[in-house]
């Protein structure tokens, strides 16, 4: 009897909770939903141990750890939602890893051309990052800058120094606090195209922040 009740929350949340992304047309269960789900599973395996009064503990169990499970990912869910609405046709890709959201700016819409100086066109984007980001403030906040492979070691390293410390200023500038902030200067390493091509190199050319939330 616990475990049917423990299963049958688990169920419940899951076939409740399933939705169509708007960007795919596909189904699909949420981080949050899935985080419930396991925090449901869980509490409910530990509540039925405790348990011997016919299934109670298996339930609020249960329930006990589906707040706890959903908290993060449902946090996570809406400011990845907000994040894609205001960034849409702006160049930058917002990317859904885990609990954390990576926004991929290209150099070339964000950067001049062997300079740390933003774009004045570029100012708009920003702006809406910082608005949810000061929206959603319970994260940290990891700015990294990359080059391509041309060039030396020590100057794409300052230079991914320098756009990385560009691109925090300026959303601290728009309020966002700068104790939540890590600055990393990545150079030519982790490249996500292919460095022999002009094409490859553009896409390496690039400022990524990494919104981590804090548990």
């Amino acid at each position: 009897m616990k475990k049917l009740i423990g299963l049958t929350a688990v169920l419940s949340v899951l076939s409740a909770c399933t939705t169509i992304n708007p960007y795919t047309g596909q189904a699909q269960t949420s981080k949050a939903v899935w985080g419930t789900a396991i925090g449901a599973a869980t509490g409910a395996a530990t509540g039925a141990l405790v348990s011997d009064n016919h299934g109670t503990g298996a339930l609020v169990g249960g329930l006990a750890g589906a707040a706890l499970g959903g908290g993060v990912g449902y946090y996570m869910d809406t400011q990845e939602a907000e994040l894609r609405a205001e960034l849409a046709s702006t160049g930058v890709s917002v990317i859904r890893d885990g609990d954390n959201i990576r926004l991929i700016m290209p150099g070339n819409i964000t950067f001049k051309t062997d300079s740390a100086d933003i774009n004045a066109g570029f100012y708009a984007t920003l702006n809406s990052v910082a608005k949810v980001l000061n929206k959603y403030d319970n994260s940290t906040v990891m700015v990294m800058g990359f080059t391509d492979s041309t060039g030396s070691a020590a100057y794409n390293q300052t230079l991914s120094q320098n756009r990385a410390s560009a691109v925090a200023a300026y959303l601290q500038g728009q309020g966002v606090k700068s104790n939540r902030f890590e600055i990393l200067a990545m150079g030519a390493s982790n490249p996500i195209a292919d460095n022999s091509t002009a094409a490859g190199r553009q896409q390496n050319r690039r400022v990524e922040i990494k919104i981590i939330p804090n548990k």
